[in-house]
This record gives structure tokens, sequence and C-alpha cells, in this order.
């Protein structure tokens, strides 16, 4: 035990220092760009045409698709040279070795990228899922964010990753956005930019390249790009002063990457069924001459239907990479895609020069982040560093900071571990973490688990049983992988809800997304209403802290639920028990 103890603390000791070394390390990405780069200057003169293109695309690679799959990713690498990976679902032990393995493939070495907007848990297994963006969108303390932009940082260095497609800096004021949604900081433009640049100042002082995306904002679509070519119709007056606010915000910090969206925009650029991605008068009118953006400019994803519906056959990528993108990741087919781009610029349909400017800054991009001098990633102690106790401890204290009282705070108080209280969760067919955790203080109590399927028979003898109760304490569960803005109950489980909530002393926490809250009618009428915003256990525990009086409930609401819960509402409770 003694010997676990000091391993845990010589870790911390470790992990302490290198967030100091980080702070005294150099200048951002951005500014590196306007000095002398010995190594970019000797590498890019060895570059032929072909290798400078391949320079600019990132494919996708995975760990949990077998060992064929990953050898082909392998043999693209040898044959292509390119300039990067997007690693997506597997395990960090396994992306370790692969990407160390990859490495070896390059003669430059690969930049290695991840979507990460909530850390590496969003696309690895035995890793640590920090809160979703709407979530941190209620946390009033940004430092908590900045924080966890660090700890973010870190883990991708660990795995051998170098840049973050995150934060999401679109503003979703579009409650049946099917894409963004929970994945944003919320619906007011300037808690976005705030918590956004938060996220990303704690990233870049960590070493890693961050990319501020969607541009110029998919957060008011109700169109999934993966799927097809949303429509933003709005007029450039609307887009200025809305959309684009938080990337000029980001830009003015001094982010380091930019990620395009597949949006038309006739406001922007008037040709029909154009993305934003093949947009050059978006990308280098708007984007680089209007905003002054000078860092790394990424494609979304180049396989999405966004994109290919209306340009397939590699036309998209030629497109994108004359509109201006540096990056093009998960191109259909790369190999085609640099034939096609080497045989546009013979055709003089873009300058060589805009070609070797891209490829200078990707090749800045790989020195900023420590590539000049790669080093292997290192597989041991993987699993310890990446579930370290003090990340834990951060993972839950922003669940803390998150949780929001929407009504009840009289109701909060006057709560007795000492009355008969009936605890009930709802959505789910097991004891939860949040029943578990009150049971702790509120000793003479009942659980109640009421499946989605509940019948009305089962629900009418439930409603009867808990009448008899002096106080009733509720967890209203969504179970699926992500949380959407309604959730899959039937509409008699919704009114059961309804007429629980009318129920004397009742305190209901929603662990969901917060405009599922608009769809529970009668719910307002609760004697006390939590927004907790995803199910995770690190969000029950927090709810129960709150109703058990041993932390205060000081979130706010990101977005704007309905006329009874705007966005801003929250009550903050002293503790009580």
């Amino acid at each position: 035990m003694l010997m676990k103890k000091f391993a845990t603390a010589v870790l911390l000791l470790l992990f302490n220092l290198l967030v100091l070394n980080v702070f005294a390390q150099r200048q951002g990405y951005i500014t590196t760009l306007d000095e002398q780069n010995h190594w970019v200057d000797s590498v890019f003169n060895k570059l032929s045409r072909k290798r400078k293109v391949e320079q600019l695309f990132f494919v996708r690679a995975h760990t949990n698709r077998g060992r064929a799959y990953e050898d082909s990713v392998g043999k693209v690498i040898a044959k292509e040279q390119v300039g990067g990976l997007v690693f997506f679902q597997g395990g960090p032990g396994r992306q370790l070795n692969l990407t160390n393995n990859y490495q070896k493939l390059a003669h430059i070495p690969l930049l290695i990228a991840m979507d990460g907007e909530w850390g590496l848990g969003m696309r690895l297994d035995s890793t640590i899922s920090y809160p979703y963006q709407m979530t941190l969108g209620a946390i009033q303390d940004t430092a908590l964010i900045y924080k966890m932009g660090q700890y973010v940082a870190y883990d991708f260095k660990r795995i051998g990753a170098q840049m973050n497609f995150a934060p999401d800096m679109d503003v979703n004021n579009n409650p049946n956005n099917p894409v963004i949604n929970y994945r944003s900081f919320g619906d007011n433009k300037y808690n976005v930019a705030q918590r956004g640049i938060a996220y990303m100042h704690g990233m870049q002082l960590g070493g890693l390249l961050t990319t501020a995306k969607h541009f110029p904002g998919h957060g008011d679509t109700e169109t999934d790009s993966h799927l097809d070519l949303p429509q933003l119709n709005f007029n450039r007056a609307r887009l200025d002063s809305l959309e684009e606010y938080p990337f000029r915000q980001a830009i003015a910090a001094g982010i380091s990457g930019v990620m395009v969206a597949h949006m038309n925009i006739p406001a922007l650029d008037s040709t029909k069924n154009l993305p934003s991605t093949l947009s050059r008068p978006i990308i280098t009118g708007e984007l680089k001459d209007s905003l002054k953006f000078r860092g790394l400019i990424v494609s979304d994803a180049m396989e999405m239907k966004g994109v290919t519906k209306y340009f397939p056959n590699g036309e998209a990528d030629v497109r994108a990479f004359i509109a201006g993108n540096d990056i093009l990741e998960l191109s259909e087919n790369s190999c085609r895609a640099v034939k096609m781009i080497k045989k546009a610029i013979r055709q003089g349909k873009i300058a060589p020069e805009e070609l070797d400017a891209k490829v200078r800054k990707v090749l800045a991009a790989k020195y900023w982040a420590g590539l000049a001098i790669y080093k292997p990633a290192n597989p041991t102690g993987l699993a310890q560093d990446l579930n370290r106790p003090d990340a834990l401890a951060l993972q839950q204290q922003l669940a803390d900071k998150a949780v929001t009282l929407l009504r009840g705070d009289s109701v909060i108080r006057n709560l007795s571990p000492l009355k008969r209280t009936a605890l009930v969760s709802i959505g789910t067919s097991g004891v939860t973490v949040y029943q578990q955790e009150l049971a702790k203080v509120f000793m003479p109590c009942k659980e109640f688990m009421i499946g989605k399927e509940v019948q009305m028979p089962e629900m009418r003898a439930i409603l009867n049983q808990l009448k008899g109760f002096d106080q009733i304490i509720v967890g209203i569960h969504d179970t699926r992988a992500r949380p959407a803005s309604k959730l899959d109950y039937s509409s008699n489980l919704k009114l059961m809800i309804a007429e629980l909530a009318s129920y004397r002393n009742v305190v209901i926490s929603v662990f969901a997304n917060p405009y599922t809250i608009a769809g529970l009618p009668g719910i307002e009428k609760s004697g006390a209403l939590l927004a907790c915003y995803q199910k995770e256990d690190f969000m029950q525990r927090a709810a129960a802290k709150v109703i058990c009086g041993q932390i205060n409930a000081e979130g706010k609401l990101p977005v704007s639920v309905n006329a009874f819960f705007p966005n801003g509402a929250g009550i903050v409770v002293e503790p009580a028990l």
C-alpha cells in the first residue's frame, strides 16, 4: 500500500513538473510563422511537388478494425508519405503502439490528430471522458476549463498525438441541431467564445495544436453534414455578428487552427450547392483576408456526403485545395486527389506559391509540436497515466460545478435525512449511482426503478406507492450513447413524470440534454428541478452532492430551454445538511 501511494505521489509530481515546464515553453504556433525555421527550410527544400502535395493529406486510422485494416493504412503511409493521420475508435495502448510503427514508415514525422472535444474518451476506450462542451457551458469558473485543456493536452501527447480537432465553437441556437447540439458550449456567443478560448489556451500551453470548428458556424442547422449539405440562409450581417463571433475571438486569442464546415452559404458564396469547404470566397476571402487568420485551415472530413454529394470523384479535393485549405482530412482517395491537384497546378488553376505556403505551415506545425526531434511514445505505465487520480478528480470537479438548480432552493434546503424517502430512477432498469449516493444520506429510503418500457398498470401502482413517502427524489436518465434533444420515452411515461412532479416535496434531476426538459411538460411544477446535462456517473454523484447539501449548485443554463428556463437560469443553493 505504501509503495502504491508513493508511486501515485511520484506520478503527480511528474505531471506537475510537466505543467510547469509547459508554462515556461515557447510562444504559440501562430507567432512562430514569422520566424526563420531551419528545420522547416531543410525539409521543404528536399520535397518534390508530389511530396509537397502529399503533406497536406491526413488519412483515417483505427485500432479496432483488425490487422488487415491497420496494414492497409501502413501501405498508404509508405507509398504516399501523407502529412498525418486522424485516429478514430480503438484503445490507447493499441493506438500508441500503432502510431510508433506508423511513424517508422514516414520520411517526415506524421502529425497525429484526433477528435477529442471531451478528451481521449471521445474516441478511445479505457480513457477519461471529461464533460461534454454543453455541460462545460454551465460552469462559471473558466479556470477549470482551462485546466481541463492542460490535462487533455497531456493525454494526447502521452499517446503520441499532437493535434486536437477541438474546441467546437459553434453557437448552438437551434435545439433541433442533429450534429452539433451538446458538442457546443451553448447558444450565447459570448459564453461560447469565452469557454472555447479557455479550453484552447489550456491545450496550446500543453503543446497541443488546436482547431476551432466548424467555421463559419454550424449551430443553426437541422441537417447533418455527414449525410447531406446543410443550408445556412442568413445574411452577412447575421453571420458576422453571431456565427463568426467566437471564431473571430479565437483567432485574436491565437488559436492554431480552424476547421471549415460543409455548408452552403449563399450570403458568402452564391454558387449553387457549393459547400463552404470548397469556396475560395469563404476560406481565402473571408477567413484569411477578412478575419486575418494565418494558422492552419483544416477541411472537415472530405468523405462526408455534405461535400461528396455534388462534387464526387475527387473534384471536391481539388476545389478544397484551391479554396485555401491547408489540410485535407479523410479524402475518399488521397492518391487520386494528389494527382488531380498536381494537374490543377500545372494548368495554372492555382499558383505554386500557394502550395508552398501551405506546406510550410504544415511543417511549421510539426516543428512546433516537437516532431523535428521525434521520440516514440512510451507504453510503460500508460493506463495509470491516462487514469491518474488528479485527472479523475478534475472530471468530478467539473461535474460538481456544472449542476444547475432551476427551481426549488427552499425545497432542497428543507430535505431531511430522517424522513421516509423514495429514491426513483426513470429510464433505467437497475439501481443507479444517483440512488446509491443518496441512500448514504437518506437512510430510511426505498428505491424504485422505472424502465422506459413500463406499462400503465405498473405506472399507476408505483405512483400510488409514492404518495406514502414524505419526500421523493427522482432521476430522469437518458441511457443512449449521446444525449439527443428529445428523450425516447413513451407519451405515457412523460405523463407519469408530469403527475409525479405535482406531488409534494419532489426533487427531480434530469441526466440528459437540457433541451429534453422542454419535452416534459409539467416538470416545471416539481418542488425542485436540477439540470444535470448527461448520464455519466460523475454527473449523478454531483447531483447527489447538491441534494445532500455537500456542495453548492453553481451552474447556469448555457441554452434557452423554454419560457420557464431561459439561458442563464440557475439558483445558487448554500449547503444545508
